[in-house]
């Protein structure tokens, strides 16, 4: 009776806790919102720029990823330890952090657009 009893809470305990999101902890050498957003933007305005490049898919990946390393290596964010992915994949366990990062990118790129004469890119929901 007593290991019935001891079963069943212990598959309730089981069940409780799976309808629950664990908790993620901040990584080691978190990388700020800011500090995400910044290098988000250097990313997409690389990955423009090599998109509108004559390269071959292969050569712009390969430069992709080398001028990446770069814009890490002048913004101090070490490299070896991937801070930047485990920054971005602990705040895209967090919609609300990873939103506002987003925000703050679009409305960058918008503003750098708009400065340089470009049209406002239209907004899909």
């Amino acid at each position: 009776m007593l290991t019935r009893f001891l079963l069943g809470l212990g598959l309730l305990l089981a069940l409780a806790g799976c309808g629950r999101p664990e908790q993620v902890l901040p990584p080691p050498n978190l990388l700020s919102k800011q500090e995400v957003t910044s290098l988000l933007i250097q990313f997409h305005l690389l990955e423009s720029r090599l998109e509108s490049s004559r390269l071959s898919p292969d050569s712009a990946r390969a430069l992709f990823l080398s001028q990446q390393l770069l814009v890490l290596q002048r913004h101090h964010v070490p490299t070896a330890d991937s801070a930047f992915e485990r920054s971005y994949r602990y705040y895209s366990t967090h919609a609300k952090d990873l939103d506002e990062i987003y925000v703050g990118v679009i409305d960058s790129l918008e503003a750098m657009n708009k400065k340089m004469g470009g049209q406002p890119t239209p907004v899909h929901n």
